[in-house]
């Protein structure tokens, strides 16, 4: 028999198979937001497989036997639906949206994407140059291009360095062996999750997963984690462009880490608004800028933090300096309580907001099953925010803004040009 579990706000199940089905109830709504997450992204690839995750995510959509990508496409349009699917570092999901009394047909669909996809010659192919052109349109959008430099040094030597996408090398080479070989591999029972959030009854939920995912095999999946050595280095990507990007940041929090309602605030306080201090110091008061903020990594195994700004390259010296004196001040000083009281807000009231989108709900019950973390209700999230006082948020301050450096850079620079700012 399925094993349940009743939580302050959801209900899960887990078959025989491995297979984990999650729901939270929303009667007020007509909608369902359903995702199939699949505990693999592009950490998880081998040199050969650099990019499998994405480029599985639109092959799946392209069917099975029994379905045509055309068949997926009209029968999902035909009920109003949406539909996509995104990959991270960590994992994958396939979602829909649509109507309560569309769900089966909605599900029907996913299983055939996940479980049995097709692998047509032909339309691997033609997802391929797809791919590329994803990869093209990325490199020519050169704010994009120092983040991935910006993950590739603070993630160096980690499985967390690669590109989700890959590169244009690694697809244009990868065969149709390599990418079912990763899907045999990565997706089955064990490693997935199907996580509703809306107008759906868990017990209805768990007996039509059961018929469409009961007798999908497959065995559970491992991570190699660790934690990177973060060493100060400058990614450059010498460009002649208008504005330069810049990325600066270093180690931060894990996913898990009890200090991560802290780390909000402080992020918030530091560029999270319009009312943070870089918005204001280099934007409204300065006008260097029409781009600044800052912005948290987290992962199982490690963390980030960074701050970007876009600006006319002979204003990067200023910004640059203007960065450095915040950091400085929010590490030695603190923040105020005024800005506690406001960041707070702010945050106390994101939450509060994004539970009366369904998807928001599944988004968060999917990646929590997955990455293996606690389910907070709404109002426990607020009592953990709560709780962050001044010390919780110098302390974290002093922790993560302290240590090395690193940056990812686009723009009309020369060599070394940047190093003084990650020393």
């Amino acid at each position: 028999m399925p094993e349940k579990i009743r939580g302050s706000h959801y209900q899960l199940t887990t078959f025989a198979n491995g297979l984990r089905v999650i729901t939270e109830e929303m009667p007020w709504v007509r909608s369902v937001a359903v995702g199939c997450w699949v505990d693999t992204g592009s950490r998880d690839e081998l040199s050969n497989e650099a990019g499998a995750s994405h480029y599985l995510e639109h092959l799946l959509f392209k069917g099975s036997e029994r379905y045509s990508a055309r068949m997926i496409a009209e029968t999902f349009d035909a009920m109003g639906a949406e539909s996509n699917a995104f990959t991270s570092k960590d994992n994958t999901c396939f979602w829909a949206r649509l109507l309560d009394s569309d769900l089966a047909t909605g599900m029907d669909l996913l299983a055939e994407m996940l479980q049995r996809p097709a692998f047509r010659a032909n339309e691997v192919e033609s997802e391929r140059q797809v791919v590329i052109e994803e990869i093209n349109m990325n490199d020519d959008d050169p704010s994009d291009v120092a983040f991935e430099e910006f993950n590739q040094v603070l993630f160096a030597g980690h499985p967390l360095e690669g590109p989700v996408l890959g590169t244009r090398a690694s697809i244009k080479s990868m065969t149709t062996d390599d990418l079912s070989g990763y899907w045999a591999r990565r997706y089955g029972a064990r490693s997935t999750v199907v996580a509703m959030a809306g107008s759906v009854q868990h017990d209805a939920a768990v007996d039509l997963i059961g018929k469409h995912f009961g007798d999908w095999s497959g065995d559970g999946v491992d991570h190699v984690f660790a934690e990177p050595a973060i060493e100060p280095f400058v990614r450059l990507v010498n460009r002649d462009t208008e504005q330069a990007h810049l990325v600066l940041g270093g180690r931060g929090l894990i996913r898990g880490d009890e200090r991560r309602f802290a780390f909000d605030v402080l992020n918030h306080i530091l560029g999270g608004g319009m009312s943070s201090r870089l918005f204001l110091k280099i934007r409204e008061e300065r006008g260097l800028a029409y781009s600044v903020y800052s912005f948290r990594l987290s992962h199982t195994d490690t963390g980030g933090w960074g701050v970007y700004v876009g600006t006319t390259p002979e204003f990067t010296e200023t910004c640059m300096q203007l960065i450095e004196e915040e950091l400085s001040s929010i590490t030695s000083d603190g923040i105020t309580a005024d800005e506690l009281d406001r960041a707070k807000g702010s945050l106390r009231g994101g939450l509060a907001l994004s539970t009366e989108d369904p998807n928001s709900r599944m988004v968060r019950l999917g990646r929590d099953e997955l990455s293996g973390g606690p389910h907070l209700s709404v109002d426990e999230r607020i009592a953990r925010l709560e709780d962050v006082d001044l010390d919780a948020v110098k302390e974290v301050a002093e922790t993560v803004y302290t240590g090395s450096r690193v940056m990812g850079a686009v723009g009309p620079f020369e060599p070394g040009e940047l190093d003084r700012w990650v020393q």
